[in-house]
């Protein structure tokens, strides 16, 4: 048990899958549990030389301790440690993506060998300034839709990674918060309008998921803290029935200032992942980002060792976690149905 701000405990949940060898007619591969052991590159001989490559995000390191102990796994579990056969330079773009173009050509004119560009910004800023480099993304858009890869079985550049599929599991959200608050019809959708490509794609899969279910959605538009801060005191005016956080790194990065907030002005909020509700938040629905930082890992692992971007599927979710924070619906002072318990696969207490 660990203690969150919130004097929230926690509960890690794993499931573990298993890929086997990638032939030439390649498959996508499965996303597993909260913190999953991804396929293992089989660990021929240790590569004699010692290979650079670069490492992209768009935020800043202190939010993502945990998760860069994930990828840097991913590369043991393929063979390299970093400091003893393989050596990684870090850019963090400290939310300003505009700096991300510029950062990708420092690190290609260290020549680095292979790019791991760990979310949507720094995939979409590698796809137009990389050249022949290869590249392992993470991302929540459709990465075909975006242009980073021909297919996601035959991804068909120098291009592969992992996709996180967050707009698909939108009306399950929605439906879910329903179920949570019978009767709820207006929701609120936080969104960053710096990350674009993220926010457009959260707009246009809740536009649709919200005809289905026939609520009203309101979107907030933030891009600093303070905005953050402003979206909440104006949201406890108008006393939305819930509130939907976006996907993406910028709202990751901050996921105790918003599970506080939302304590604070007692707004029901649902997020994309579970570290949300480790960090205080009411509950999420979606699958893990521990292991999707991992398989980069691997991914990175198994190119240095020759394979192929091209040839490398993009690796998609299979099964999705509703976790719930018994504690904070207790401050919220919701009653969770028992409906909703048997569905939840995690209740922390």
């Amino acid at each position: 048990m660990l203690a969150n701000p919130l004097s929230l405990s926690l509960h890690s949940l794993g499931q573990q899958m298993q890929l086997g060898q990638l032939k030439r007619r390649a498959v996508i591969t499965l996303l597993g549990g909260a913190v999953a052991a991804w396929p293992l590159a089989a660990k021929a001989q240790q590569p004699s030389a010692s290979p650079l490559i670069g490492f992209l995000h768009s935020q800043t390191a202190d939010a993502f301790p945990e998760l860069l102990r994930e990828f840097r796994q991913g590369l043991k579990d393929s063979g390299y440690v970093e400091g003893t056969n393989l050596s990684i330079e870090y850019r963090w773009a400290l939310n300003q993506t505009d700096r991300l173009q510029s950062l990708i050509a420092d690190l290609t004119n260290r020549r680095i060998a292979v790019l791991a560009a760990m979310d949507t910004p720094s995939a979409l800023a590698a796809k137009e300034v990389i050249g022949p480099t290869a590249v392992v993304f993470i991302t929540g858009i459709d990465p075909v839709a975006a242009g980073l890869v021909a297919s996601l079985a035959r991804p068909g550049g120098n291009l592969t990674g992992v996709n996180f599929l967050s707009g698909e599991l939108t009306e399950k959200r929605l439906g879910v918060m329903r179920e949570l608050i019978p009767g709820a019809a207006r929701f609120a959708v936080l969104l960053n309008a710096v990350d674009v490509a993220n926010s457009e794609t959260t707009m246009r899969d809740v536009e649709g998921a919200a005809r289905a279910l026939g609520v009203q959605i309101r979107f907030v538009k933030v891009s600093t803290s303070r905005d953050i801060d402003a979206a909440f005191a104006s949201l406890a005016r108008e006393r939305p029935d819930a509130l939907l956080i976006g996907s993406g790194p910028y709202f990751y990065a901050r996921r105790v200032h918003l599970a506080l907030l939302a304590a604070k002005y007692g707004i029901p909020t649902m997020y994309t992942q579970r570290p949300y509700v480790e960090a205080g938040g009411l509950l999420s629905y979606g699958a893990s980002v521990s292991g999707a930082w991992r398989q980069v890992g691997l991914y990175v692992g198994r190119i240095l060792k020759g394979a192929k971007p091209a040839d490398l599927p993009v690796v998609q979710p299979s099964k999705f976690e509703l976790i719930l924070n018994a504690d904070t619906a207790r401050i919220l002072d919701i009653t969770v149905p028992p409906s909703l318990l048997s569905l939840a696969d995690e209740v922390i207490e």
